[in-house]
């Protein structure tokens, strides 16, 4: 392999005959029989056809035949290959003939003519346990390959999340290197690489889907997610709307059967498929007999937040609990006995227990005032909101990343992690709620409300809820009238 083309001829005069009537044979073999019966055929003349495809993929056919030349080849039919000086571009010998195919002379001047074409995508299927690693080991790409791509870009990083299943498609030049890699996401996103001189380009399409409205009702009779999945909607859209009734209905205790929804939504579609779910515009929830509304408003500012239909806020200023799936170990009691120091002190809050590492909440939008060590409090966070509402949080494991004094936080934003830091006989948040400079017990205090729509926004803002809530009322009439007919 590997000779190069010269004046002065390499080789005995009989092997050059060989070899350009086994080109001439080859090239009539791969016109007049179909690329099946080449395939049948390979044990007919012992050569690898994969390296002679119809498309002329491969190096130009002069180089094969120099490789072919260094070989020895063994015939296991009679043909008889004599003298023809010329190369592809002649047409069948006579000699041909006696193989017993019986053929009119063949140009076969366009297989040596056709210009390469651009290489072709290969797809592979991401299995258990594969890794980029082995994706480009199996590819015959190197550890150099891998190590340039990845750290192309920060962006380029994203090959390396690979999921069972997903599909990652490779693109090769001649010699084997890589030209490209590319991967579909999910429907709306395919990232891609692409080489770019010595290095490689990242690039990433997304899809814009087409935004249209949809409308779901449901009664429970059971649960609310079974409820709402024979109504069409999806586990993220049920969790939306639990989320914003979550400060009037409990949907954990309160739920009745008979409770109903009436939910308006946005559907996501490319090329008319469902590709998945936007926003709530606006939804109705009955409960035990009383309806709470929610309609969705963007502010000047681009603000998006839930309203009652009549403009009050949805949410109340604080959530009452800044860990989930915590158990109260000890409650607000102003004539505790302290379990460590065994002295009667005053325990100022709730007491919440909780693995090492559970995440915790700032209970309300905020200021934070302090971010450090307590005393016996340990590692501590405390925020202020407002004038009148001060929140503690004790003992943490570590803070939040980028939380200090002076930072500010919103509700529900996580703040630091449980611990047992300071005075504490294991893992549990000890959290307090001041009004006013005084501790109150933060399970019974009664939470003030978030503020209203603004004065300036009014008048945009009940435009589009009686807007929304006429919708709501005709497409349940509609579908009434469906079910009726």
């Amino acid at each position: 392999m590997g000779h190069h083309k010269s004046k002065s001829p390499r080789y005995p005069k009989s092997h050059l005959m060989a070899a350009s009537g086994i080109a001439a044979a080859l090239s009539i073999f791969l016109l007049v029989i179909p690329t099946t019966e080449v395939e049948a055929k390979k044990t007919l003349v012992q050569l690898d056809l994969q390296e002679l495809r119809l498309e002329a993929s491969e190096p130009a056919l002069s180089e094969e035949l120099d490789a072919l030349i260094s070989e020895t080849v063994t015939l296991t039919s009679p043909l008889e290959l004599t003298s023809t000086s010329e190369s592809m571009h002649t047409t069948a010998s006579p000699e041909v003939v006696q193989a017993g195919i019986s053929l009119q002379p063949v140009a076969v001047e366009p297989v040596a003519s056709v210009a390469a074409p651009a290489p072709e995508w290969n797809s592979v299927t991401v299995a258990p346990g594969d890794t980029l690693s082995i994706l480009f080991q199996n590819a015959g790409l190197s550890a150099n390959t891998l190590h340039a791509v990845v750290n192309s870009s920060k962006d380029a990083k994203a090959f390396t999340r690979l999921r069972v299943g997903q599909e990652v498609d490779f693109k090769m030049d001649d010699e084997g290197q890589l030209l490209g890699m590319r991967s579909k996401l999910n429907s709306l996103e395919t990232i891609r690489i692409d080489r770019d001189g010595d290095s490689y380009a990242f690039s990433k399409d997304v899809i814009e889907p087409e935004v249209s409205t949809r409308f779901a009702n449901g009664s429970i009779d059971s649960s609310l997610f079974l409820a709402a999945q024979n109504a069409g909607l999806s586990h993220n859209l049920t969790m939306q709307m639990a989320n914003i009734f979550g400060y009037d209905v409990d949907f954990a205790r309160e739920i009745r059967q008979g409770d109903s929804f009436e939910v308006l939504f946005e559907e996501k579609h490319v090329d008319d498929q469902r590709v998945g779910t936007g926003n709530i515009l606006a939804a109705r929830f009955t409960n035990r007999g009383k309806t709470y509304t929610a309609v969705r408003y963007t502010d000047r500012n681009g603000q998006s937040s839930y309203y009652r239909a009549d403009g009050t806020s949805m949410r109340k200023a604080f959530i009452r609990t800044p860990v989930e799936f915590a158990r109260i170990s000890s409650r607000f009691n102003p004539g505790r006995r302290h379990p460590v120091l065994n002295k009667i002190r005053a325990h100022k809050g709730v007491d919440y227990a909780a693995a090492t590492g559970t995440p915790i909440k700032a209970t309300g939008d905020g200021r934070v005032v302090h971010v450090g060590r307590k005393g016996g409090y340990g590692n501590t966070v405390v925020i202020k909101h407002g004038q009148t509402y001060q929140t503690l949080y004790a003992h943490m494991s570590r803070y939040a990343s980028g939380l200090r004094a002076g930072s500010n936080v919103s509700q529900g934003q996580v703040i630091g992690y449980v611990g047992a830091t300071g005075l504490a006989t294991g893992p549990h948040l000890h959290y307090e709620f001041q009004v006013n400079g005084t501790h109150v017990d933060p399970l019974s205090v009664k939470l003030p409300a978030s503020d209203p729509i603004p004065q300036s926004e009014r008048t945009a803002f009940m435009t589009l809820s009686n807007q929304l809530m006429a919708s709501l009322d005709q497409q349940g009439a509609t579908q009434l009238a469906q079910l009726d007919d």
